[in-house]
């Protein structure tokens, strides 16, 4: 059973550069605007993983009990990561990826074909629901 340990910071995210305040009721482990985590828990809020490479998330699922499920695979070691969304998070972005299959097998056996997927799969997105430009 995974253990949680609240580790609740703020910090510049690594993907898009915002100022991520921390949550309040939980601990904070991705950016609110673009989703991007880094692949630092074994446990959820241990900052255990030695790994440290950006989780970039490639597919959301809706969940009837914990709301949005966002699905991840670190850049640097092809591991994969679930967390649940944030009260906070860009809704937009959240519904675009749950028209994104999540990745079926094993991520890590399958990184480099899966990273090319990931990028088809962004295309196929932006040209289905183009984001609305302000």
């Amino acid at each position: 059973m995974k253990t949680f340990t609240k580790n609740d910071n703020g910090f510049i995210c690594a993907g898009c550069g915002a100022q991520v305040m921390p949550l309040g009721y939980s601990s904070r482990d991705h950016c609110p605007k673009c989703l991007m985590s880094l692949h630092v828990d074994i446990n959820p809020g241990d900052r255990a993983n030695e790994c440290g490479g950006k989780l970039i998330p490639i597919s959301v699922q809706p969940d009837s009990k914990k709301g949005f499920v966002i699905i991840y695979v670190c850049e640097k070691c092809g591991g994969s990561a679930r967390c649940r969304a944030a009260n906070d998070d860009d809704t937009a972005l959240l519904i675009r990826l749950t028209n994104v299959p999540a990745p079926s097998g094993e991520v890590k056996n399958n990184i480099k074909n899966h990273s090319d997927s990931i990028e088809d799969n962004e295309d196929k997105v932006n040209k289905k629901w183009p984001r609305k430009r302000k």
